[in-house]
Order: C-alpha cells, then structure tokens, then sequence
C-alpha cells in the first residue's frame, strides 16, 4: 500500500451520470487505497464540473480524474492546479476537452481510450460475421414472406470462408479488429500510412494502399480517427472501386463516410451497409437508408454501454495507482499523437 505521506490528492471532473456508470464500489475502494480523494458532505467524491468553485482548493490536486461532463481544461484553468501532476480520462479520446498547454506545462495525460476500443472491436468483429451472412437481406426476405431462406443466396458471397475483409486504419480499434479476426477462416488486408510492412505482418494483415484494399476486400471496416485529412475518406471515387456485392462496416466516426455519395450504391443494391455512426447523426427521418434490405443501422451503441463503462473506470484507477507509485502510465496520451488520434 502506497504510503500515506505520499498519497496523492485526487479530485474528479465529469457529470454525475459519467462517474455513476464509470465507477463501482470496488473502483472507488482501491482509489482509496493509493489517494486521497476530494468529497463532498455527502463522503463521496466530489465532482468538479466547473473550475471556478469556491468549495475545492484546486491549488492541492494533483491528479484530476476527468470523464463525460468534463469542462473544457485550458491554460487558464490550469493555472489554478499548483501541484497537478497528471490528467486520467476515465473515457475514450481527450482531444474534445484538454488543450495543448497541458503538455506545454509537463502535465502526464492517459486515456481510458484502450478501454473503450474492447467493446468497439467486439461488434465490429460480430458485424462481420453478420454481414457476411448477408443477415440484413435474410431478415428482411423473411420478414416479407415468412418463408425460409426465400433470399437468393446464390447471388452473392455468403460466410466468411476465404473472403477478404479490409481494415482501414490500425488504430487500437483497427488492431484489436485484426487480433479477432484470426478466429476466422479470412484473409485480412489493412491500409495505414503509419504502419510498415513489418507492422502489418506481426499484426497479422497484409499491408495496402486504400484503393488496393477497396478493390480486394469483399468486406471492408473503418478504424481511422475523425481528421480534417479524413473527412469523407470513403466518397463516391472510393465507393465505385468497391466491388459489387461488397459490405462497408463504419463503427467509427459519420465523418469518414460522405453518405450523400453512398446512397445510390446502396439503392441500387450494389453495396450492403452496416453503420453504426452516420454524418449527420443521427439520419433525417426520410433518409433512403432507412428500410433497405441491404443497409443496417444502430444508433452509436459500439462503444462502451452499461456494465462495459466499468472497464474505464478500471483503466482509470490503474493509471492513478501508476502515477502513485511513481511508476510510468500504462495507456499516455503524448502531444506528439494530438494530430492524428480522434
């Protein structure tokens, strides 16, 4: 046990709601264990969601737990920390709230995001395995005729025996995507700029230009973050090298898909979709994607829900024992990634 003249102060920064699903019982128990934690009358800990409050001397933190909620961490708000040493997001990307004078002022920044990339390359794999069985197309022919397998299964690649699923992006999404696949009977093809043939391999896909990927991949699913340089990566160029019958998975970001460019592919029948993210989201009530036997559409439920947010505050209160016991994080966010991490 960390000792107690070396216990740091923690204070956290997030909605209610954030630290209700991010936090059990047995998270906050181990916290206690290593830190001091700021409450409020109540014995729980107390939630910062302002920086401006009177009732907290921020000037004795130092590690700020932030999730959900969080305010907006600039220059000007952290002059008031004078003893912050690090920044834990108990959630996925920090780029929406933490400016970059975080690092200018040597503060240790990590990131739940590992976390949070669990349940992501778990529905994604699940949604491979479904649209290789052109589920959508089935359902939808039973649910017309209520006559079994009514669907031409003929007329297109059904199963994931020898077909080629194309990952767009290695990220940890894109690689923990790659890690599942290898339990299935499937060649894998990925496309990163910032990955080398030597990177692909060990991860177990060969390595590819995007319009290479586009045209082998029977089913291709997006794992690059949401960048100026990717907004509508995947357009109506990159859709007409998709081969017909292909499937575009995008559990993602809306962005990277210019949907107005993917309707008349998916329309016409040439393509299937599974999309979990949209751009806009969510879709107007009368967009053409809605009722297509072809197309699936769930509302952002890939990341962490329910029972799997826990797995955040986990990661969380891992990094702040590291920090603790003076031993380095785990999962750090560096400035140099700021670029190009979602």
């Amino acid at each position: 046990m960390t000792d107690a003249v070396a216990r740091p102060v923690v204070c956290m920064a997030m909605s209610d709601a954030a630290y209700r699903t991010a936090f059990d019982e047995a998270s906050l128990g181990r916290l206690r264990n290593v830190a001091t934690v700021l409450t409020n009358d109540a014995g729980e800990p107390r939630l910062l969601q302002r920086f401006d409050s009177k009732d907290v001397d921020l000037r004795a933190v130092e590690i700020l737990i932030t999730g959900w909620g969080v305010p907006r961490i600039d220059a000007d708000v952290l002059r008031h920390f004078e003893r912050l040493r690090a920044i834990v997001h108990a959630a996925g990307s920090v780029k929406a709230f933490l400016d970059a004078s975080a690092w200018d002022a040597g503060l240790q920044v990590s990131s739940a995001a590992e976390a949070n990339a669990v349940p992501v390359a778990e529905f994604t794999l699940a949604t491979v395995i479904l649209a290789c069985k052109r589920f959508s197309r089935h359902l939808a022919s039973y649910q017309a005729t209520g006559e079994k397998r009514s669907f031409d299964e003929a007329a297109l690649t059904h199963g994931t025996h020898g077909v080629t699923v194309g990952v767009v992006g290695a990220s940890r999404i894109g690689r923990r995507v790659i890690d599942l696949l290898r339990v299935l009977d499937v060649c894998v093809l990925v496309s990163d700029p910032f990955l080398d043939e030597d990177g692909a391999r060990r991860a177990g896909a060969e390595l590819v230009e995007l319009p290479d990927l586009l045209r082998r991949s029977d089913f291709v699913t997006l794992h690059v973050p949401a960048i100026p340089s990717t907004r509508h990566l995947i357009n109506d160029r990159s859709l007409a090298l998709m081969r017909d019958g292909a499937v575009l998975i995008n559990t993602a970001r809306g962005s990277l898909v210019d949907t107005a460019a993917l309707e008349p592919h998916v329309v016409s029948g040439r393509l299937d979709a599974y999309l979990d993210v949209t751009d806009p989201e969510p879709l107007p009530a009368d967009s053409p994607l809605f009722g297509l036997p072809n197309v699936v559409l769930t509302p952002h439920i890939a990341g962490s829900m329910g029972n799997e947010v826990l797995r955040m505050g986990v990661t969380a209160v891992d990094e702040v024992e590291r920090v603790a016991q003076g031993r380095p994080l785990r999962f750090p966010v560096l400035a140099s990634e700021l670029t190009r991490i979602a």
